[in-house]
């Protein structure tokens, strides 16, 4: 994978966040919960196998808060779980075909807003958040 190194500013890199938001939430698509989400990317772009307690332990969150999330995932056909073979004790949380297919539209909804937001910053109409120069997110100003 190769990635053009971009410097961007905190406005823009929550710009690129929202852009991408408003668009996962115009989407005929389930509505997933940041935890939910993180579930599905963790499983989706890190090598497998995959288990309650190592999610829990790479999210460090709670396994009951992984097993929610994956309850929900599960629901939605984007993620199965199945006993594994070797350990009866542990449960793998395995990708589905449907999990892939939202995870690729949810891409090309992040690259389209990143286009989108290029464009407008190229023409210099980037949305404003009223973070001084120099401020760190702490210190940020946002208008009412």
């Amino acid at each position: 994978m190769t990635i053009t190194q971009t410097t961007i500013t905190q406005t823009q890199a929550l710009d690129l966040w929202r852009r991408s938001l408003v668009e996962s939430v115009r989407a005929d698509a389930p509505d997933l919960s940041s935890r939910q989400m993180a579930i599905l990317l963790t499983v989706y772009l890190t090598p497998p196998p995959h288990t309650v307690r190592g999610l829990a332990q790479t999210l460090n969150i709670s396994k009951p808060a992984v097993t929610r999330a994956l309850d929900r995932l599960g629901e939605l056909g984007l993620l199965k779980r199945r006993p594994d073979d070797t350990d009866r004790r542990s449960v793998l949380v395995q990708r589905t075909v449907k999990g892939s297919v939202f995870l690729s539209d949810f891409a090309g909804q992040v690259m389209g807003a990143a286009q989108q937001a290029a464009e407008q910053a190229s023409t210099g109409m980037g949305a404003p958040l009223g973070v001084t120069a120099g401020a760190t997110m702490g210190s940020a100003a946002v208008p009412h």
